[in-house]
């Protein structure tokens, strides 16, 4: 989580080798600070938006909007599952 006005940014990692398969096959094709456009899901909940990279952990990030998480009532805490799907 990071903090911010109002309500904080969520970021979820993506699994290492998940990530591995993103930069692989997609990581020539990054947009803005390596970011991979993609539709995400967690629950009944889609949207679109981007994975950034994480240099810190060798992974992916997924951020998380204040919708999507008030939707499928995520905490900040949860361990949650999530679907990917790349936008070309």
């Amino acid at each position: 989580m990071w903090p911010g006005e109002g309500a904080a940014w969520h970021f979820v990692h993506v699994d290492k080798k998940t990530s591995e398969i993103l930069k692989e096959n997609h990581g020539k094709a990054k947009r803005g600070f390596g970011s991979i456009p993609i539709e995400a899901q967690i629950g009944k909940t889609k949207w679109k938006t981007s994975v950034f990279p994480d240099k810190r952990s060798g992974t992916y990030l997924l951020p998380l909007k204040a919708m999507v998480r008030r939707a499928e009532q995520i905490d900040a805490e949860d361990t949650i599952a999530f679907r990917l799907s790349v936008l070309t």
